[in-house]
């Protein structure tokens, strides 16, 4: 099995061997299984899934115009330069799920549980994250989640590592071990909520002065 680590996180992903996998010219919305098979280069006006088993897939070059995915299983699923816009997804669990180079703009995640998932170099702009917990290793790898947003989520031991944050809320959850480090933290937002977090020496200042800003603080030489 590969393996991705990026410091001491370990991510596992997903094993697809070309030979075993079918390719599809349309998906079946009316399954309930949907395995083996390998999708690409098409663009759809609506993906609508529901109560669906992704597993062993590989899926490259998809644009949908609004993708509503909800009680999903996946496992061992690959997304790959993919453009979903308008994504709401919910009520699911992916486990050990890579999405590489893929545009989420103001994706709706909410109620998910991730386990061994890894995002490269994904778009994440405007998107809101509700709810989501990591039972397993997940990290962020040169994503963009300019002016996200993070509420209730359990997001203990993932990794952020040079990605833009610029604006990004972290809203009260569990930041247990989430690993911040190589990434400037200057105009995050909810600082005040980052309890427990691991970061570096030199970031203390940007966070301070954030945490500043949110409690309002004034310094004696401004007034």
């Amino acid at each position: 099995m590969d393996t991705l680590t990026i410091r001491n996180l370990a991510v596992d992903l997903p094993v697809l061997h070309d030979d075993e996998l079918t390719p599809v010219q349309v998906l079946d919305t009316d399954e309930d299984r949907l395995s083996l098979f390998t999708y690409g280069e098409a663009s759809l006006r609506t993906l609508v899934l529901s109560r669906t088993q992704i597993f062993d897939a590989r899926l490259l070059g998809v644009t949908v115009q609004r993708a509503d995915l909800d009680h999903l299983r996946m496992s061992s699923v690959e997304l790959t330069r993919c453009d979903l816009a308008s994504l709401t997804l919910t009520s699911s669990r992916l486990s050990r799920v890579r999405f590489t180079d893929c545009r989420l703009l103001g994706a709706r995640l909410s109620d998910l549980t991730f386990e061994h998932v890894v995002f490269e170099r994904c778009r994440f702009d405007y998107a809101t994250f509700t709810d989501i917990t990591a039972k397993g290793p997940v990290a962020f790898l040169g994503c963009s989640l300019v002016e996200s947003e993070f509420t209730g989520c359990d997001l203990s031991g993932v990794v952020f590592d040079d990605c833009v944050l610029r604006a990004t809320s972290f809203q009260p959850g569990t930041y247990k071990g989430t690993d911040l480090r190589d990434n400037d933290l200057s105009a995050i937002t909810g600082a005040i909520n980052l309890k427990r977090v691991v970061i570096d020496q030199h970031q203390l200042t940007d966070l301070a002065t954030v945490l500043a800003d949110e409690l309002e603080i004034t310094f004696a030489d401004d007034r």
